[in-house]
């Protein structure tokens, strides 16, 4: 591929130079994101992590949270995953745990199965025994003090990079584009050009349930034509894939990307793979079910056994959710008789994903309006 051509992609992404073969899985929905902690000694302001697992040494597989090595096999073959990306926190402080599933998963799927890495911390030791154990690719994040020439106090920076094809690993920097910064991130691409590196991936800094208070006290304001995308973070990125003539891939990955394209094409898979047939796949990757929920109290196996009864339903055209304490159908079949049913009867739109995440849902009868603390009215 001409390294200088430029490519668009949806949602405003663009790229010069061949996609890492990890950006082209995650376009497809075909890698499965493992969260290993979410400890982190960097500490930017702009972290982007979820308060469930920001500074907190917890395991996820995607949505799905890790307590055995089966959560994470199970996980990727939900997606039919291709690849794994693993992040953080910093995986590198936890360097043993990242060694085992790396091992792990190149032996469950292979040598093929691609795995890649972010880390902050500009480690050799610990980023060659990661490759001796199977890991094909990692991402440096460097912190946007150090941007420039990656001299003096980025000089480790410069090292990794430089040492690395010596331990037949793909290398490659992924940075935010802070706006205000776009001088010092034009040298640092140049000092990246001039090292050779396999690539550079330029995110759209975004606004995060965690970050927003220190991005607004840093004077960053919302793009609003790019979802959580920072004012400036595009026009930045745009200019500097358009403008640089660079002998490196460079990469900008904007936020409605992430959201619009990978990871809507991983729940198409995840749900193509577990969801029931007699559920609704919606375009954006979600899931339509009819469920008619418990009372507190019943005792599940016997109430969802006459639930079944009336609903007339017979194998594959139903599901018992345990956890949820409520049994599933399909959304058209429980409209029909959702009115006569003394249980509440909801149509629900959840992801595909371990945590079912619920989008939506609407009461299908005056029991359900009830528990939903709605006003009784026609039906």
């Amino acid at each position: 591929m001409n390294a200088n051509r430029l490519h668009l992609l949806p949602m405003a992404s663009s790229h010069r130079g061949a996609l890492s073969p990890a950006c082209t899985q995650c376009a497809e929905g075909r890698k499965m994101v493992l969260f290993v902690t979410g400890l982190c000694r960097f500490r930017c302001f702009y972290c982007p992590v979820s308060p469930a697992r920001n500074q907190l040494d917890v395991v996820y597989a995607n949505e799905r949270r890790v307590r055995s090595d089966a959560d994470v096999l199970d996980e990727a073959r939900a997606i039919g995953a291709s690849g794994t990306g693993i992040t953080g926190g910093d995986p590198l402080g936890v360097v043993d745990r990242v060694e085992h599933y790396v091992r792990l998963l190149k032996h469950e799927f292979g040598a093929d199965h691609d795995i890649h890495l972010y880390t902050h911390e500009p480690n050799p030791e610990k980023l060659a025994r990661l490759a001796r154990a199977g890991l094909d690719e990692f991402r440096l994040h460097i912190p946007h003090y150090l941007w420039g020439p990656l001299t003096s106090d980025g000089g480790a920076y410069r090292s990794v990079l430089e040492t690395a094809p010596d331990w037949g690993i793909r290398r490659g920097v992924e940075v935010p584009v802070l706006p205000e910064k776009e001088a010092e991130l034009r040298r640092l691409l140049l000092t990246l050009d001039a090292i050779g590196v396999d690539f550079v991936n330029l995110n759209e800094l975004e606004f995060s349930e965690t970050n927003e208070t220190k991005m607004r006290e840093h004077h960053y304001r919302v793009d609003p034509r790019n979802g959580w995308g920072v004012r400036g973070s595009r026009a930045v990125a745009e200019r500097l894939v358009r403008e640089l003539s660079l002998s490196v891939p460079v990469h900008y990955c904007s936020s409605r990307f992430k959201d619009g394209v990978q990871l809507r094409q991983r729940l198409r898979r995840r749900a193509d793979r577990t969801a029931p047939a007699f559920a609704r796949r919606t375009e954006d990757g979600t899931v339509v079910l009819g469920v008619v929920e418990a009372e507190v109290g019943e005792e599940l196996d016997r109430w969802s056994a006459r639930v079944v009864r009336r609903l007339g339903a017979g194998p594959g055209d139903y599901r018992v959710d345990e956890a949820r304490r409520r049994v599933e159908v399909s959304p058209l079949a429980l409209r029909r008789v959702a009115r006569r049913l003394p249980w509440a009867a909801f149509e629900v739109e959840v992801y595909p994903t371990a945590d079912a995440l619920e989008v939506e849902r609407a009461p299908l009868n005056a029991v359900a309006r009830t528990k939903a603390g709605l006003a009784l009215g026609g039906e």
